[in-house]
């Protein structure tokens, strides 16, 4: 069972709780809901559809998008619709502690679990609102010198690095690569897709949210995920034919990035024994 999802008493008495009940009672299920949130972490800065709060909460798609505006305008959350990224602004604070001694082995867990997050408009403000309280050392997201306490490095730091790093996205006209587009070895430059993650995007079912090839190539490449790329595609092939992924519009298929991001194949064992069995051991939506 995990040690977070707590809510203070004061909560409702509070500033921010008497804020949210004036939005009305859908606003206040919505913030009991963020911080109780199966898909929650403890730095309150996680990934949430807006369709699992819908059908968890029970307040249905009108209902939650009322009470996620109610909180975002009461400054409790914000919310950020292209990654489906939430950040509920202090429950770090109230999940973990007003501030760790810098000796304090949390503080190397917390910076590990902020690195591991997908890239949101939300790892500036989250690295400059808990830098101090937490000891954080690297910074995602904008220029370092934002913070009102950081001032910019000589030198890029290495998350920075490796996300400045700009990319060509070529269509086609892939060389060096073997017959078998999943087990190629050959290294591509830095323009060229990875054989791997052309058999990821073709497999990709149609959406809406179907886009941004080249962003989602970075984070292939990034996550090194060109190994894996058999076990991706074969979850990808096993997701397609769940109920949520067939739904009428497609409504529950992800963004290909955020899945991505997200590493959602992770920890799924597809039995491919035959075309058409497919069980996933775990599957963590």
């Amino acid at each position: 069972m995990r040690e977070y999802s707590k809510i203070a008493p004061t909560f409702w008495t509070g500033k921010t709780g008497k804020a949210i009940k004036l939005r009305g009672m859908e606003a206040v299920v919505m913030a009991t809901y963020l911080m109780s949130s199966p898909h929650s972490n403890m730095l309150g800065l996680f990934y949430q559809p807006l369709l699992y709060a819908a059908h968890e909460t029970g307040l249905g798609i009108e209902g939650a998008s009322k009470g996620l505006r109610g909180c975002i305008e009461a400054e409790f959350c914000s919310f950020d619709e292209a990654s489906e990224m939430v950040w509920v602004h202090e429950m770090a604070l109230y999940q973990i502690a007003e501030s760790l001694s810098e000796a304090d082995k949390r503080c190397k867990g917390i910076q590990r679990d902020y690195d591991a997050l997908p890239d949101c408009p939300f790892l500036a403000p989250f690295f400059d609102r808990y830098q101090r309280a937490f000891h954080l050392v690297c910074r995602r997201g904008g220029d370092v010198s934002a913070g009102p306490s950081e001032q910019a490095p000589s030198k890029p730091l290495r998350c920075q690095e490796q996300e400045q790093e700009q990319e060509q996205e070529q269509e086609c006209g892939v060389s060096g690569v073997s017959s078998h587009p999943l087990r190629s070895t050959s290294v591509q430059s830095a323009g060229e897709l990875q054989p791997g993650f052309i058999a990821f995007w073709s497999a990709w079912p149609k959406s809406t949210r179907k886009g941004g090839k080249s962003d989602c190539h970075k984070v292939w490449k990034k996550r090194q995920c060109e190994p894996f790329a058999e076990q991706i595609v074969a979850h990808v092939e096993f997701m397609k034919t769940s109920d949520d992924w067939r739904k009428e519009g497609g409504n529950y298929i992800p963004a290909p990035l955020v899945y991505l991001n997200n590493g959602r194949w992770d920890g799924a064992e597809i039995d491919a024994s035959n075309d058409r069995s497919y069980a996933p051991l775990q599957h963590a939506i």
